[in-house]
This record gives structure tokens, sequence and C-alpha cells, in this order.
């Protein structure tokens, strides 16, 4: 076992097959079980592993940087390979570097891996870093230099709920009536005395619980696409996404207005801006919510990472 990136232990077998295996700290206390099934499938193909075991997720990136001729495979969930591909990019290194990965993580942290097409089984996701084949992927880039591997959604402002009807003027209340307040702890008495009456045996009726009202989500934005404007502040719109579509070029967005259908154009870039500022989460649950922004613009950069995907 030698020593890299800081102290890292990895670990080298002999053979000619180049390849470096990092696996996320986080994937070793999540699936220790996968993460032992992965390497052993990935030793037995490639003999010259070189098996990395970082302590701490930050140094991926030094490891990656000092990856030499090595292919890169990332065991890990969607944050370990945002993290990967963040840093790949930053080094203008992404274009140029053939990425694999063995997705391991509880379903949502590995929904990005899914979405992209990658098996979630660590025997067919080793197996697919074997003998998959190398697709080119478009990039959503931001004006931030930020990456967006899949899809990001616009977080609007929640509605208040509905008050509670309110009792009309002149009308009698329960807490106003003598004569219904008695009425209903006769009731009561009466449904207690034939509660204990019934056979134990018998289950007590499940009263439903009542349904809550349901939260929308308003959004006073204002979306272009290549410059032309899809909607304004004046619209309100409940869901605004945009999302890369494998390596077309063109990104596809999406605007649920208000009231009425949504109206879906493609993009090579999208803006989207509010003076009061408006919240976004990228790349389903494994991107944080981002700080509000006034403005944003996402770019596609056609083909412009590579992933090892499973052959057909």
């Amino acid at each position: 076992m030698d020593q890299a990136a800081g102290g890292t232990p990895c670990s080298k077998s002999s053979g000619e097959v180049p390849l470096l295996v990092v696996v996320d700290p986080v994937a070793r206390l999540a699936d220790a079980e996968s993460v032992r099934i992965a390497r052993d499938v990935l030793r037995a193909g490639t003999p010259g592993l070189k098996l990395c075991l970082p302590d701490d997720p930050a140094q991926t990136a030094r490891l990656l940087a000092r990856r030499g001729g090595r292919r890169p495979v990332l065991v890990g969930n969607d944050r370990a390979l945002l993290r990967a591909v963040q840093h790949l990019h930053a080094e203008r290194a992404l274009a140029e570097t053939a990425l694999s990965v063995v997705p391991v993580g509880n379903g949502p942290s590995v929904a990005l891996a899914r979405s992209l097409g990658l098996p979630l089984d660590a025997v067919s996701a080793a197996r697919t870093v074997l003998r998959g084949t190398l697709r080119a992927l478009d990039l959503l880039v931001d004006d931030e230099d930020g990456i967006v591997l899949g899809g990001l959604r616009t977080e609007g402002t929640q509605d208040a709920p509905s008050p509670a009807p309110q009792h009309r003027e002149g009308a009698p209340s329960a807490a106003a009536s003598p004569w219904r307040r008695m009425y209903h702890a006769l009731a009561r008495t009466l449904l207690s005395r034939a509660d204990g009456e019934r056979d134990e045996r018998a289950p007590a009726p499940v009263t439903p619980a009542p349904r809550t009202p349901q939260v929308r989500t308003v959004q006073r934005l204002r979306v272009e696409a290549d410059g032309a404007v899809v909607t304004g502040p004046d619209r309100p719109v409940m869901d605004v996404t945009v999302r890369t579509n494998g390596a077309e070029g063109l990104a596809e967005l999406s605007v649920q207005p208000l009231a009425g259908q949504p109206v879906r154009v493609r993009a090579k870039s999208v803006t989207v801006s509010a003076p009061e500022g408006f919240r976004y989460r990228a790349d389903a649950d494994a991107g944080a919510f981002a700080a509000p922004a006034e403005s944003r613009t996402w770019t596609v950069h056609p083909r412009a990472w590579h992933l090892v995907l499973p052959t057909g």
C-alpha cells in the first residue's frame, strides 16, 4: 500500500490496464458490502487497478489531479459524482477524461446516476466500468462556472393556506347553543357505551385524518431562451425546469404557468431573473439549494464530458 494525495491510502496491483478507483468515504459508511463487491469485480477484471480510500471527500480532487494516465473510476453517490465533475471542469480536463462511476447509496442519493443511465447494483455497475461504452454528454454551465449534469428546478415562495371558513354572522354556533352542546355530550356517551360492548376482537373503526390542503408555490420570474422572453413577472408560474437532453446540444426548458398548459422550449442558453431574487436546486437531491440570485444564465456545452454507460 502506498500513499497519495497527502497521505491518502492507495493500494496498487500489477497489470497493464490503468484504472484509478477512488472510493468516496460516504459510500463506505453507507454500504460497505456494495463497495466490497464492486472492488472485487473490478480487481478480477483489471489487474492493473489502483484502489484509493480517501478519509475525506475533499481528497478526491487531489487524487484526480494526480491520476496521470489512469482512467478514473468513482465509487460513491451523486454528490461525489458532482464534486468530481466540477473539479475536472475547473481543471479544464473534463473533455479529455473518460469517467466511470459505480453508484453507491440509497435511492434519493443516486437519483442522478439512475437518470444518467447508470445501473445501481454493484455488480452491473462494475461490469459497466469494464465493458461499457464511452458516451459524450452535454453539460449545463452557469455564469459563475457552476455545473449541472441533469437538470435544475426553481423554488418559489409558498402561498399561505386558505383560512378556515368563518361562521356566518347571526347563525347559531355549537359554542353558543346549549342544546347543541347537550346533544354532542349525549352522543359521546352513547358511543362510549357501544364501544364497551363491542367484541374485543373486532377492530375499532379508523377515522380518516383530515386532508391537508395542498400548498402551491408561486414564482414571478423573467425567463428567456436564447434571448427571447418566454414569460415575465406579470405571469406568475408554478414551476421552471431546465434539463440537458443527452448530447443534442440543446437544453429543454419547461415553464408551468399558474393556469394553463406548460410552455416547452429548446435553447442553447436559458436566463432566469427576478428583482427580489429566486432560488433553485440542481441535479435533484444531489445539489443543495443555491443561494438566492437576481439573475442566472445556464449555457449548454455540447458533448463536454464523457461517461462510461452500459453498451446498447
